[in-house]
């Protein structure tokens, strides 16, 4: 069942997510070549803990760390460590906060000093996608039109998308219903209505969408090789798109013109 959350649930979310906004801005500014993926995490889950938040990552089904930190071919789900980001890598960090008894959740990927042609183009095109999921996230749509606009805008700039990892609904838990796929399933799917909140997050990969996990049980790969981008907002359905929870300003994403 998908949860109609209330103005002042909606609220409440809007507060974790504030920590989560901050924690990307922080983290924005680490991402440099020469920094270890431990430190990142590190002051992320410093912050979040000062601002009165918990780490919603940190021991979820024995997840060992408060962010997701995954480079270059990794996905998702990246376990920071003793890894020392490089100059012409992209750094996905992925935070998710649990505050006052709600989930904020939020992603973004960032060029790691200067990145090649291929590597940019891939961020614009994810962050394109979410942008446009974000825009068809809105009243008398139907949950199919997200994952629809993600695939059409990643396949027609040469990309594809990942099928094995999806978006969730998210309120007084980090994942709750519905799955929202990245692709088109070929059935609508429910009708979206107001105070609907949606974790969208498109995964794009530079070459096929084929994914494995690696033997830490927990990051994903892309099969060949290849780069992958993520990008991810906590949104609320309104009449006219969906309402950003987890806005960050420096530096925005997901609000990219169609």
């Amino acid at each position: 069942m998908i949860s109609i959350r209330t103005e002042r649930e909606i609220d409440l979310m809007r507060q974790a997510n504030a920590i989560v906004a901050s924690a990307h801005k922080l983290a924005a500014k680490m991402i440099v070549p020469g920094t270890c993926t431990r430190d990142l995490d590190k002051a992320v889950e410093a912050l979040i803990r000062e601002a009165g938040g918990k780490p919603a990552f940190k021991g979820y089904r024995g997840y060992p760390a408060s962010t997701c930190v995954s480079i270059d071919n990794e996905v998702v789900h990246g376990i920071p460590g003793k890894r020392i980001l490089c100059a012409g890598e992209i750094v996905s960090i992925d935070i998710g906060v649990c505050y006052k008894g709600y989930y904020g959740d939020a992603a973004v990927t960032h060029p790691c000093g200067a990145v090649d042609a291929l590597r940019m183009r891939l961020l614009e095109v994810t962050d394109l996608a979410l942008s446009r999921a974000i825009r068809a996230a809105k009243v008398g749509n139907c949950l199919n039109d997200i994952g629809t606009v993600i695939e059409k805008t990643s396949r027609d700039a040469g990309f594809d998308v990942v099928r094995n990892y999806v978006g969730h609904g998210i309120g007084v838990e980090m994942h709750e219903d519905p799955q929202i796929f990245n692709f088109d399933a070929g059935e609508p799917g429910p009708r979206l209505e107001e105070g609907m909140a949606l974790a969208i997050e498109p995964m794009v990969n530079a070459g096929t969408g084929d994914v494995r996990v690696k033997r830490d049980k927990w990051t994903v790969v892309t099969r060949d090789g290849k780069p992958s981008a993520h990008f991810e907002h906590t949104v609320v359905v309104r009449k006219d798109g969906g309402e950003i929870l987890s806005w960050c300003d420096a530096p925005a994403w997901g609000v990219r013109e169609a």
